[in-house]
């Protein structure tokens, strides 16, 4: 292990990330097909995305404004004249026999994503359009081509060879995704492969400035899968140089079940693919009354929230950060919070209870059935002591979450979980608890103050839940200390 970690102190990792980012628009880059996920094969398609002779594509000026969206929120320059290439290769998924897309005009350059592990700066974006699908394991002797992916509009967000370590494109693409969302440029599903990453990973000896023989490992579809490909294809450069071997600018996949890169094919070259600009679209431009309004238009920023939350609010760091991971979340904390709930309480109950809700259903918030004027009610109850936490996450919530329109006070009564702070009762389940107890009462009086916690756990048990701890607390200390 020693020997293992000493060759890779030895050498540095460099990385560079290509990113497709499929677009939210209701139609295809350059034609009015559908873009939903999932329709029967070649069911959304039409005579310009299967690139029958004599069609005219027209750009989706959607897809225009999505991009300058997510330029304007990474900080990057917006070209204010930009035009579309024709990038020639085969494949069988794709019409046209050339893939309409930017090289020498990109719509955006530069920028930076700025993660917890730094800042990553970007190279460019471009537009461009997808390809179709090849499905190789649908018939025993067939390959079997979709075309309802072919047109679909991307984004192709290329980084500098910048990143250092699988950690830091880990943390990247978190960020890249969450941010994609949150602006609703993007849905960051990468199973549907909606967002799907190249990574071009080379290495050189340490302290030393020219980059190495990249290769690129293609379509990875998790961010877990991308940290464990630069691992896996790091370790494999690093045993092949330093056993005298040379490495091959190459494509290779990923093999997620045995956590090895295999070869594809040789990488091509830029002039491979003879770009030149496509006759059929005219150049656009982004002129600046336009940004302005695109500008105007978008949201605050989930940094620019998380800061919010931490200083107007107070919230801890972290749960600023579990707050505005997703747009909606936020959203609804502020919801709370404009109904009377106090910050931390509303905090503590999204991250909790409504978490727990989200992860077992699998579901987002925006699914979630109770408006937040109505959780703002049960967390007023527990504020105010009516009912106490343990009973509003476990029994209250649930039974509001079935029926939703119910008013939470009075369900609680129906439940018999309002918590009873009347003296009689309370002073009866005090001294059951006392007197059943006699030994922990003497070791209670001889200085173990830290026994109170058991007596009030034992009155709640007797209680089924209803004593209140704060009004038992205090009935338990004057008894104990007479």
């Amino acid at each position: 292990m020693a020997y293992i970690c000493a060759m890779s102190a030895a050498y540095e990792v460099v990385v560079g990330l290509e990113v497709h980012i499929q677009l939210l628009t209701h139609s295809k880059l350059f034609c009015a097909d559908a873009t939903g996920f999932g329709a029967a094969p070649n069911t959304q398609v039409s005579p310009i995305s299967l690139a029958h002779p004599g069609t005219l594509p027209m750009l989706n000026a959607q897809a225009v404004e999505l991009a300058i969206r997510l330029g304007l929120a990474l900080h990057c320059r917006i070209a204010p004249h930009s035009h579309f290439d024709r990038k020639h290769y085969f494949y069988p998924d794709l019409p046209k026999g050339y893939q309409t897309s930017q090289l020498t005009q990109p719509i955006l350059e530069g920028g930076f994503v700025h993660t917890p592990l730094g800042s990553v700066p970007i190279h460019h974006i471009h537009l461009e359009e997808d390809a179709g699908k090849s499905i190789h394991d649908a018939d025993p002797d067939y390959s079997c081509i979709d075309l309802n992916r072919a047109g679909m509009p991307l984004l192709e967000l290329v980084t500098d060879p910048a990143i250092r370590s699988s950690d830091e494109a880990f943390a990247f693409l978190t960020e890249l995704r969450r941010l994609v969302r949150w602006l609703q440029v993007c849905d960051g599903n990468m199973e549907e492969g909606s967002l799907r990453c190249d990574a071009n990973i080379s290495i050189r000896p340490t302290g030393t400035s020219t980059l190495g023989t990249k290769v690129e490992v293609k379509n990875l579809n998790s961010i877990r899968n991308v940290k464990r490909a630069i691992d896996a294809e790091v370790a494999r450069q690093i045993a092949l140089v330093s056993s005298g071997g040379r490495v091959v600018q190459e494509t290779r996949g990923y093999d997620a079940a045995s956590n090895t890169t295999l070869p594809q094919r040789e990488k091509e070259e830029a002039n491979d693919y003879r770009y030149f600009p496509c006759p059929d679209l005219p150049p656009f431009t982004s002129a600046p009354a336009q940004i302005a309004a695109i500008a105007a238009s978008m949201p605050a920023l989930p940094q620019a929230l998380q800061q919010k939350f931490t200083t107007a609010y107070q919230l801890p760091l972290q749960d600023a950060q579990v707050l505005t991971e997703e747009r909606s979340l936020a959203h609804y904390f502020e919801a709370l919070l404009a109904a009377g709930a106090a910050p931390k309480p509303s905090a503590n109950w999204l991250i909790g209870p409504v978490k727990n809700w989200m992860n077992e259903t699998q579901q987002d918030i925006e699914a979630f059935p109770l408006p937040a004027r109505r959780l703002a009610a049960v967390i007023a109850l527990v504020q105010e002591g009516t009912v106490n936490f343990s009973m509003a996450a476990t029994r209250l919530l649930p039974a509001l979450l079935a029926q939703p329109a119910e008013d939470p006070a009075a369900l609680a009564a129906q439940l018999g979980i309002v918590q009873q702070r009347n003296t009689a009762d309370l002073d009866t389940w005090v001294n059951e608890v006392l007197q059943a107890m006699p030994d922990k009462v003497k070791e209670y009086q001889k200085g173990k103050k830290g026994l109170i916690g058991l007596f009030v756990g034992e009155v709640k048990k007797r209680s089924k839940g209803q004593a209140d701890p704060q009004a038992v607390t205090k009935l338990l200390e004057e008894k104990l200390n007479a």
